[in-house]
């Protein structure tokens, strides 16, 4: 992974870029999380890769690293009912706006990480793997995914039953069983679950 993006930015006059990306657009449960960073030129933090590509422990480590060494970062949440009243697209853009809006050092450019985006007031540009590419991105989807993944844990200890903790809101063969023997609860994406019920009409709903 090299700075060539960030230069190009910074060779155009931005002085400040910044990286985000979003964690849970695919999850039947909980919330879409994005993240946006801002790197110092030039900092090297090994191990930097896309969140997917790393272990749960690399990534609360590098989590740590980025939050102490981030020129600004930002997180922002929005929950299973706003998903299912505007969709998951408009959720996750509103998601990546707020963190780039919520940094306490304003961005001058924003790298996201996709084939698109809606709502940035920033100047932008989409990246295909960005969180691949380019550093600011790839710790933004670490922040995002640690701080999602943090949430599921503790959702998995108010609804014992369904094993966030483990799928993260994922539908998996277990969470599709804790559905049939339970229903949704509160934190579930019920536009997320027509499929599901489809498949097995007699499921508590």
């Amino acid at each position: 992974m090299t700075w060539e993006y960030e230069e190009k930015a910074w060779a155009n006059g931005y002085g400040s870029v910044c990286g985000v990306d979003e964690a849970g657009r695919g999850p039947v449960a909980g919330p879409v999380c994005a993240a946006a960073v801002i790197l110092p030129a030039g900092i090297v933090i090994e191990g930097l890769n896309d969140s997917k590509k790393l272990s749960e422990k690399k990534r609360e480590k590098l989590f740590d690293e980025i939050t102490a060494n981030a020129l600004a970062w930002s997180v922002s949440l929005v929950d299973e009912r706003v998903i299912d009243e505007i969709n998951i697209l408009q959720a996750t853009y509103r998601a990546m706006k707020q963190a780039v809006d919520g940094l306490t050092r304003p961005a001058d450019f924003v790298y996201v990480d996709g084939n698109r985006s809606q709502g940035l007031e920033q100047p932008h540009e989409c990246v295909v793997s960005g969180d691949a590419k380019i550093p600011s991105v790839a710790a933004a989807s670490i922040i995002a995914k640690v701080t999602r993944d943090r949430l599921m844990r503790q959702f998995a200890e108010q609804y014992p039953q369904y094993g966030f903790e483990k799928h993260k809101g994922y539908e998996t063969k277990a969470h599709d069983e804790a559905l049939l023997m339970h229903g949704p609860c509160p934190i579930h994406r019920m536009t997320f679950l027509k499929k599901f019920y489809e498949k097995h009409p007699e499921a508590p709903r």
